[in-house]
């Protein structure tokens, strides 16, 4: 019935980016004349250089150069020509010796990401299906974009959670021919390895799981040849592997190698693998550097270089051990990453570790969760081991003042992560002055007056809708139907009222604001687990309400201390209802709190428009058209007149049994065919209480007798008020009958006329089908919601990010 506007993944990562740009710490830029690994010049000042990811510093190796001048002397800068055609005459040479590293057949792309899109189209068939660890790297997971179109199912786990990849094949093994688990051998932002073991045990397990894996940062550094991580556990590939290597980072070239064991998948991805078919092949320097890297891979040379990298790996551990930086995991591979949790201690510490000389990456959203900011730190040979001293030095200098700055503290740091806790954690300086946080569980401890000054006319949740709430929505037999109720006010020391906020701990379900089609395929699982996918979650608000929920004293001195208070208060009671996600819910999209919300670990995510209608006080049906435009009018007659005098309209303020039955029946009917917003069904409880309430009434339709002659309410819209603003919160329909008589649109038209006759000011006509609501007069109000998730929140929660 209602569409819906859904989130754009694209809009909030370029927001997250244009944030990070505007802090100055990323999309930044070398200059000189000349590089040389160790060091990295930056805003005109040298760096020493802890952000390669040419690990063994083969990138400099004179070999490789002057391999690589010498193609460009003998070849050309580039062979024009597809390599399905002809390949230039460096490629043979090269495909032998990475073949002779591997011992299974291979394949040269022209980078990983251009090797994805030509690999997993054609290796992942119709009637398979795909299971992606949450942290593969992005070009595997826009890689399968494309299996979408195609009808595959492809899902998303928590990062290494084998448990719950477990729980996906046995969901799909009914129903895929093979079931593809992604994931990177060493994960690129943590530098942490893929449990290649459990993973193989599990292949036991259940024959028809295959594993594709990403290991170019494993490359080199490690494994028999330098062949990386996967090679160093397995020895040996099964077939039931795809193994994805680079020519580029530590292996100092360019270009990408996929390891098929199957050799008959290996003909087909060869034959017509996409890019591999259509796509220029790598230029003659680049194969000439592959080569040469290849012949250091392929004699004991290579064994030294692993050895000396590994012992400034275990340096920098060492001297980090000594330290309370918070180092998210530790581990032997070349990645280290020091957790900040929210952006605006990462964009702190960025900066000052810059200013003193030291290049190090910023670790943010859609990397990582954006509350698991951090800074990446990779090892290489290029560094000194005084080098690795003064980095360590400086970030334990610089570490607690960019905590400091950013009103953090290692135990939140650490908390975001989900590490344990630090023996004496550091302590956040108490705020300039101190404000007046009160918390309650119940809105009858608050008083009304007061509440109501800072709520009343904006939604339902003033003093008495809440106290409504509460009735409905505890002591029910259903989880999902018992709430948690949180009170937060905060005043200065004159008692002046600066922030307030109701918010709820409630069960949703992770795709509430997914695609539709998600939530269809979700649905079917919830079948057999009615609980699939669902957590707590703390909102502004709740799944009933919608509006302006948090009352903000912007013009006062200290409204950033204070709102930073209330963020604090309700990161505790998170932790004490265990909730996964925190949601700031309906703010304007243009508001002042944008940028520091960013700053602390929250995310904008587009919500549906809100809708409302203002243009009221009219004294006849003439006047009402008048507010409308042209073509708005011509539809008002055409849809809505033309079919008025079919119905009888029936103000009811008082229920019967039978009638709250019938009602709820139609309420279903909608809430069944509303995936858009896909919450849990309401109980009957609270439409026998709207019955029993002095501020709720149920605006109902029958068809005339002459058309119907049953006299069967046919469509109701369940309203309220709050001060003089109209609130239709709820509809409810039968669906054969509004193909024939445009019940809905009768129903909103009835609504603003029913509004109108109460003297009301406003019509909060909510989110969803605005196209119909604009056609009536309503405004459109671009809406934000502000998401802070945990690591292991299930990543359907965030699943309207994706394209899907």
């Amino acid at each position: 019935m209602a569409k819906v506007k859904h989130n754009n993944f694209l809009d909030t990562v370029d927001e997250v980016i244009t944030n990070a740009t505007n802090a100055r710490v990323i999309h930044l830029r070398a200059t000189g004349d000349a590089l040389n690994g160790r060091h990295i010049t930056i805003n005109g000042k040298p760096s020493y250089h802890f952000g390669t990811t040419g690990y063994l510093g083969l990138e400099q190796d004179r070999r490789l150069k002057n391999a690589a001048k010498e193609a460009i002397e003998k070849y050309g800068t580039q062979f024009p020509l597809s390599k399905t055609y002809i390949s230039h005459p460096l490629y043979a040479p090269l495909e032998e010796k990475i073949f002779e590293m591997y011992g299974h057949p291979i394949l040269i792309t022209k980078n990983s990401t251009l090797g994805h899109l030509a690999v997993i189209p054609t290796a992942v068939r119709y009637g398979d299906a795909v299971i992606l660890d949450h942290q593969v790297h992005w070009s595997v997971q826009s890689a399968t974009e494309v299996l979408k179109s195609k009808g595959i199912t492809v899902r998303m786990i928590r990062h290494s959670n084998l448990e719950m990849l477990e729980h996906a094949i046995k969901a799909l093994r009914n129903k895929a021919r093979k079931i593809w688990y992604m994931a990177d051998g060493v994960y690129s932002m943590y530098g942490d390895f893929s449990p290649l073991q459990d993973l193989m045990e599990l292949s036991k397990k259940y024959s028809q799981l295959h594993l594709y894996i990403d290991d170019v940062h494993g490359m080199s550094w490690i494994g028999p040849h330098g062949t990386g991580y996967v090679m160093s556990v397995l020895k040996e590939l099964p077939k039931n592997i795809l193994l994805f290597g680079t020519l580029s980072k530590t292996f100092g070239a360019s270009g990408a190698v996929l390891v098929c064991p199957d050799k008959k998948l290996h003909q087909k991805i060869k034959n017509f693998g996409g890019p591999l078919t259509f796509s220029a092949q790598l230029e003659p320097a680049s194969v000439a550097a592959a080569i040469a890297s290849a012949n250091i891979h392929m004699s004991p040379e290579i064994y030294a270089l692993q050895s000396e990298l590994e012992q400034k790996i275990n340096y920098f551990n060492h001297l980090v051990a000594l330290t309370d930086l918070p180092l998210v995991h530790k581990n032997s591979s070349p990645v280290f990453y020091i957790g900040t949790g929210r952006p605006a201690t990462g964009y702190n510490f960025i900066k000052k570790m810059i200013d003193a000389g030291f290049f190090v990456n910023l670790g943010l959203f859609p990397a990582v969760p954006v509350k698991n900011t951090g800074v990446r730190i990779t090892i290489s040979r290029h560094n000194k081991l005084k080098d690795i001293k003064a980095l360590v030095d400086a970030m334990t200098h610089y570490f607690p003042m960019a905590m400091a700055e950013t009103h953090t503290g290692l135990s939140k740091i650490h908390k975001s992560f989900g590490m344990q806790q630090p023996k004496e954690p550091h302590t956040v300086a108490t705020p300039v002055e101190e404000l007046q946080l009160e918390y309650s569980e119940s809105i009858q401890q608050i008083n009304k007056t007061e509440w109501d000054s800072c709520f009343c006319g904006k939604g339902t949740f003033d003093w008495e809708g809440l106290a409504f709430l509460e009735k409905v929505f505890t002591n029910n037999q259903l989880q999902e139907h018992n709430w948690g109720f949180h009170y937060i006010t905060i005043k200065d020391q004159d008692a002046k009222m600066i922030l307030a906020a109701p918010l709820t701990s409630a069960l949703l379900k992770n795709d509430m604001l997914s695609e539709v089609n998600t939530s269809k395929a979700i649905e079917e699982l919830r079948i057999e687990d009615p609980y699939y996918m669902t957590d707590v979650a703390l909102s502004l608000g709740s799944v009933f309400s919608e509006g302006a929920h948090l009352f903000l004293n912007d013009a006062h001195p200290n409204h950033l201390q204070a709102t930073r208070l209330f963020l604090e208060k309700i990161e505790k009671i998170k932790t004490k209802v265990d909730a996964k996600l925190i949601m700031l819910r309906d703010f304007e999209k243009t508001n002042t709190l944008n940028t520091f919300l960013h700053e602390q670990g929250f995310i904008a995510i587009a919500m549906p428009d809100a809708c409302e209608l203002t243009n009221l006080h009219w004294k006849s049906e003439e006047e009402y058209l008048n507010t409308l435009s042209k073509r708005s009018r011509k539809h008002f007659r055409k849809e809505i007149k033309a079919f008025e005098n079919y119905f009888t309209l029936s103000i009811i303020k008082d229920p019967s049994p039978s009638e709250i039955d019938q009602f709820y029946g139609l309420f279903q009917q909608v809430w069944r065919h509303n995936l858009g917003i896909n919450t849990f069904m309401f109980p009957k409880k609270l439409f026998i209480e709207m019955g029993k309430h002095q501020n709720w009434e149920f605006l109902v339709l029958t068809l005339n007798a002459e058309v119907e002659p049953s006299k069967k309410a046919i469509g109701v819209m369940f309203c309220t008020h709050s001060g003089r603003t109209y609130i239709p919160s709820l509809v409810g329909m039968d669906y054969d009958q509004n193909k024939k008589f445009n019940t809905y649109r009768q129903l909103l038209y009835q609504t603003i006329k029913r509004a109108n006759e109460l003297n009301c000011t406003k019509v909060d006509l909510g989110f969803s089908a605005s196209f119909e609501k604009r056609k009536l007069g309503a405004k459109l109000i671009p809406k934000v919601a502000y998401i802070q998730a945990d690591d292991n929140f299930s990543l359907e929660a965030l699943d309207w990010l994706r394209k899907d």
